[in-house]
């Protein structure tokens, strides 16, 4: 609940930014209207293209039981044992070693793995992954994180728009300078695009914990996803999975997660963060006998 209550809360400043800066910008009701109307367009687009984008991205293909049984299988197992409808299974020709759901609902959603995350991980551990991309799903953060990205993307192209606008709109300029509030615009255009990015992954970084929660419940081996996470991290500093960035927080790893400032602009917790929450998770349902 703590983690949902973060969730709405992070929207709901993003989306706020996004109006004021279309009101600071551009100017009352026009302003206003311009904002909203940009966040609807860009969000419905995200709500009905965001999973073929992402799968496009990553050149993932369609499997099928016949091509994949074991994995296929695994995951029919763990969506009947969350009561959720059966997403497509994909898998990316990569020798990286990560894994990935899309869709905007239950019913239009896709779990991804690379080739190479079938090569490394014992099945106990892909277990705890496909059940982590599941709960990602049930949860749905893949809209959730369609919409973050779709309103900070939105933030940065009126900033971008604006920042045109000073260079090349010399009369604009001129009169902003006169009232006084040219240095309010380009502080607008500088910082707007830095504070969503920042609250975009803060939003990946809260549903990452709920996911892990729920994978460890799914699974009742909290043990096996926190090896998996630990494997994964290690070999992905190796070779990562090289995409758009604004794809990288619906991965289950980032290997350039780091610490004080890096953690802002970090779409993941802490791996070690992580693995600590789940050992903990563990000898919760040891007491409990789960």
């Amino acid at each position: 609940m703590n983690n949902q209550f973060k969730t709405v809360a992070l929207l709901a400043v993003l989306s706020g930014l996004l109006i004021a800066i279309s009101y600071w910008i551009i100017g009352g009701t026009g302003g206003l209207i311009v904002g909203i109307g940009l966040a609807a367009v860009t969000n419905l687009f995200s709500w009905y293209q965001s999973d073929k984008i992402a799968l496009s991205v990553y050149h993932a293909r369609p499997v099928s039981e016949t091509q994949a049984p074991g994995l296929y299988r695994m995951v029919q197992r763990l969506s009947q044992r969350a009561n959720l409808p059966m997403p497509g299974v994909y898998i990316v020709p990569n020798q990286t070693a990560n894994a990935f759901a899309t869709g905007r609902d239950p019913e239009h959603a896709a779990v991804a793995v690379t080739e190479g995350i079938l090569n490394i991980l014992s099945e106990d551990e892909l277990e705890g992954v496909i059940a982590h991309e599941l709960t990602h799903i049930a949860n749905r953060d893949t809209l959730t994180q369609a919409v973050a990205a779709t309103v900070a993307g939105a933030i940065s192209f009126l900033a971008q728009m604006v920042s045109y606008s000073l260079w090349f709109g010399g009369a604009s300029s001129r009169e902003s300078d006169k009232s006084g509030n040219i240095f309010g615009v380009l502080l607008t255009v500088i910082l707007a695009p830095i504070a969503a990015t920042i609250i975009q992954l803060a939003i990946s970084r809260t549903r990452e914990f709920s996911a892990d929660a729920g994978a460890a419940k799914l699974t009742a081996n909290p043990r096996a996803l926190a090896q998996a996470l630990q494997r994964l991290e290690a070999t992905a500093k190796q070779r990562p999975l090289n995409a758009n960035p604004a794809f990288e927080p619906l991965l289950i790893i980032n290997p350039l997660s780091g610490k004080f400032l890096g953690n802002l602009f970090s779409s993941h917790p802490a791996t070690e963060a992580r693995v600590e929450e789940l050992l903990k998770l563990e000898q919760q349902l040891l007491r409990t006998g789960y």
